[in-house]
């Protein structure tokens, strides 16, 4: 695969320096290839802040870039070489010809695209007095109008990155998006706690929880980025929570991550020229949602190990896929397998209480979206009542020491074995044969020892005999 890449800096081009702001009536336009190049990225940087003394600068740019046989046209924020803000985050505008960036007569931004100059992106400030486009110190971008006040802002629209300084409301959330996947990550904020989520489509699973310890009755409203902490407000402005970095320098920002839905704290190092990690609220692959593929394993040492299951004379059913449950539903075609030593890093409220694991499999048996349960007893004892929770999902398994109160089933189709376990019979005589084997041999070693000692002893002894 060819990578092409074009960066320039129209500003530096056009007036020989950068500036942080842009005045109505600005257009520019990048070119789009005529034929799809994979991995082309074009990139024009037409905004930069003053030096920051914290270690590179923030640039505004627009942006061409080849995905899913398209191009798309963004207007991007880059801290570095860190994107930290995009206009195409959650939905892409995809365009051929070229990509335009206009602030209009009106006040408003757009983004523009094709032969006949269709608008993909807009701010919506028409007619709200706007003068110009602004590049804070902050890496706010924003749309003020003469008096300086702010009638549009990126930190308003958050990414999956969340800056120093910047606010993050309940009413807002960051969200990241795995590849080739239609699943996806969020960070967000409830009234008694902050947490990451899994979801796809109807489904939603949480996988970290920080709960504040003063909450006091009060609601969660906002938290923010200092340069040393994730700080959490009440609704009278008083802090009740921190979650704070392991490092001195300062903060730069905070990522949730597209591949891995982890949530990192990162700081800029002189010394290697980059962004480090400063924390992680997941310090193990294993408690990361999606750290195996479908119907896997995260082990003790960190690896995957797939459920292989086994459907009589029909050799290997499945070995790691999703759609080992397509299409069955109902006690006639499916049955529940208990895996043991396993959990779910998956968390969701209890969809029954007090019911038994024999009941808790069976309403994941006649529900046909539920490809797992998990059940946890009230006692150490799996026959007795507890909480059952049910999953669309087999992900975020992993291997955890035995612990008789819980049971973890996944749903197969009828007559499906384990393959593991299919000579579960011989290995029952195993250890028996071994130690009839084993002692046999010690037999036979020590009788041989015993007759070398006692021949030689005899062969050593004097002959005390008289002749006539």
């Amino acid at each position: 695969m060819k990578i092409y890449e074009l960066f320039f800096l129209i500003c530096w081009l056009a007036h020989g320096y950068c500036t942080s702001d842009i005045h109505i009536g600005y257009q520019v336009s990048l070119a789009i290839p005529t034929s799809y190049s994979r991995g082309f990225i074009g990139r024009a940087f037409l905004m930069e802040t003053d030096h920051n003394q914290i270690g590179p600068n923030f640039r505004g740019a627009i942006s061409v870039e080849a995905s899913n046989d398209k191009y798309t046209c963004s207007l991007d924020v880059f801290l570095g070489d860190v994107k930290v803000w995009s206009s195409g985050h959650l939905s892409q505008f995809y365009t051929i010809d070229k990509c335009t960036l206009q602030l209009t007569q009106y006040g408003d931004l757009l983004l523009k695209g094709g032969l006949d100059d269709r608008v993909g992106w807009k701010a919506g400030t028409s007619g709200q007095g706007v003068q110009r486009l602004d590049l804070l110190g902050t890496g706010n971008l924003v749309l003020v109008d003469a008096m300086n006040l702010i009638k549009w802002q990126s930190f308003n629209f958050p990414t999956n990155i969340m800056l120093w300084g910047q606010r993050l409301s309940s009413r807002t959330r960051l969200t990241s998006f795995p590849s080739n996947s239609n699943l996806s990550y969020s960070f967000e904020i409830q009234y008694d706690k902050i947490a990451l989520y899994l979801s796809s489509e109807k489904l939603k699973y949480s996988y970290w929880e920080y709960t504040p310890l003063d909450l006091d009755g009060l609601n969660i409203t906002y938290v923010e980025l200092t340069s040393n902490a994730l700080e959490i407000f009440n609704n009278e402005n008083y802090r009740i929570g921190r979650i704070t970095s392991d490092k001195t320098e300062p903060l730069r920002f905070l990522a949730l991550g597209n591949s891995t839905g982890n949530l990192r704290f990162y700081y800029y190092s002189y010394d290697k020229g980059k962004f480090e990690a400063s924390y992680q609220a997941l310090n193990t692959s294993c408690d990361l949602p999606l750290a195996c593929k479908p119907h896997g394993i995260c082990t003790f040492s960190e690896k995957c190990s797939c459920i292989r299951l086994i459907k009589r004379g029909d050799g290997l059913l499945s070995d790691c896929t999703e759609n080992v449950t397509e299409g069955i539903c109902g006690r006639n075609d499916s049955q529940m397998l208990e895996l043991q030593g396993v959990t779910s890093v998956l968390k969701s409220n209890p969809y029954k209480v007090n019911v038994t694991k024999e009941i808790c499999a069976n309403l994941c048996l006649d529900n046909c979206t539920c490809v797992a349960a998990l059940h946890f007893s009230f006692e150490d004892d799996p026959a007795k009542p507890g909480e059952c929770y049910m999953y669309g999902l087999a992900r975020g398994v992993k291997q955890i020491e035995r612990d008789g109160r819980l049971s973890y089933m996944v749903k197969v189709p009828k007559g499906t074995d384990q393959g593991h376990d299919k000579h579960s019979h011989w290995k029952k005589w195993i250890p028996i044969v071994v130690g009839v084997v084993d002692g046999v041999v010690l037999i036979l070693v020590l009788g041989g020892v015993g007759y070398y000692i006692i021949r030689k002893r005899r062969k050593s002894c004097p002959d005390t005999g008289h002749s006539n």
